[in-house]
């Protein structure tokens, strides 16, 4: 896939099929919205292209809401690829790209630089000042330039419920782990390298666990949950995490810690990858290291059994 960084020059791409989004998350409805985009770029022998911003035009629009970001650019990029899009532009999006006006992002972007011939959108998006850009919008000025609109509804979950990114958002700081899979189509991941720990678990215990630095900035509520680990190599293991302050010992310093099953490889430096699977405990104070590490042993056998029946699809 092309990644290209701001639009400096019109594109040269065969028939051109787009989308329009910030793609948080890349969850099941953003995959919907890029099905149809691939299926109509085959149908019209063309290259399906995706437009997204950077930074997220929440944080440029109203910073004071804290918003954060549910998976890297670079995680996004992979599995914006994977979907089977071609070409994944990134517009920076500050005060100055926020005034413009949707009839200019139409003109000067869509027309006069990518040469769009199809876009598809999903049904609640709006663009340009003030978000005045929609669908109606884009399909009179398609007659004029000289391409075609499509709209995808939401995608729901069983249950009903409508997959969204402040959906995802708000499941995974409550700890809600197997419903956001649910949403993702995969479990919801973070990344790290792993760091020199307080060696409790290995020494007092003889549970040894990675610690983990990571610049993921959406960290699923503390406590303790069923995990699966994958390393660069793609190698999978089964584990137990715990994500809290370590209150037994007096912690106070928020740490993220994984220990992995039958593993005893040096890991120190190593980047990894943390899988979620579902929630076990909330994090507790025990009386000592003793008490701890017989609730460690439960915890562990719980989440063997919360794996054994599962099978979810993990980004690797």
């Amino acid at each position: 896939m092309d990644i290209i960084r701001g639009l400096q020059n019109r594109l040269d791409y065969p028939n051109p099929v787009v989308t329009i989004g910030n793609f948080d998350g890349v969850h099941l409805g953003h995959q919907k919205i890029f099905r149809m985009v691939v299926e109509k770029a085959k149908k019209i022998k063309g290259t399906p292209i995706t437009i997204t911003f950077s930074p997220h035009p929440v944080r440029v629009l109203a910073p004071e809401k804290g918003l954060k970001i549910i998976i890297t650019f670079e995680d996004k990029a992979k599995l914006i690829s994977s979907a089977g899009i071609k070409v994944l532009i990134c517009i920076n999006f500050d005060r100055e790209f926020a005034r413009m006006e949707p009839d200019d992002f139409i003109r000067n972007i869509l027309a006069d630089m990518i040469g769009t011939k199809w876009v598809i959108i999903g049904h609640n998006y709006a663009f340009g000042k003030a978000k005045k850009g929609r669908a109606d919008l884009l399909r009179r000025r398609g007659r004029k330039y000289g391409f075609g609109v499509s709209v995808v509804r939401y995608a729901k979950v069983y249950g009903g419920d409508i997959v969204s990114s402040s959906r995802v958002r708000s499941l995974i700081l409550r700890g809600r782990v197997c419903e956001t899979s649910r949403m993702l189509g995969r479990l919801y991941h973070i990344e790290g390298t792993v760091i020199k720990g307080a060696g409790r678990g290995a020494s007092l215990m003889n549970i040894p666990t990675a610690n983990i630095a990571t610049t993921n900035e959406l960290i699923p509520k503390e406590g303790v949950y069923a995990v699966k680990v994958s390393f660069d190599d793609k190698a999978v293991h089964n584990g137990v995490a715990n994500i809290g302050n370590n209150p037994t010992f007096e912690g106070g310093k928020m740490s993220y810690e994984v220990h992995i099953f039958d593993f005893n490889r040096n890991i120190l430096g190593e980047k990894l990858r943390i899988h979620f699977i579902d929630r076990i405990r909330d994090e507790k104070k025990f009386s000592g290291f003793k008490e701890l590490e017989v609730q460690i042993k439960k915890d562990i056998e719980k989440a063997r059994f919360i794996i054994s029946k599962r099978n979810d699809l993990l980004y690797l």
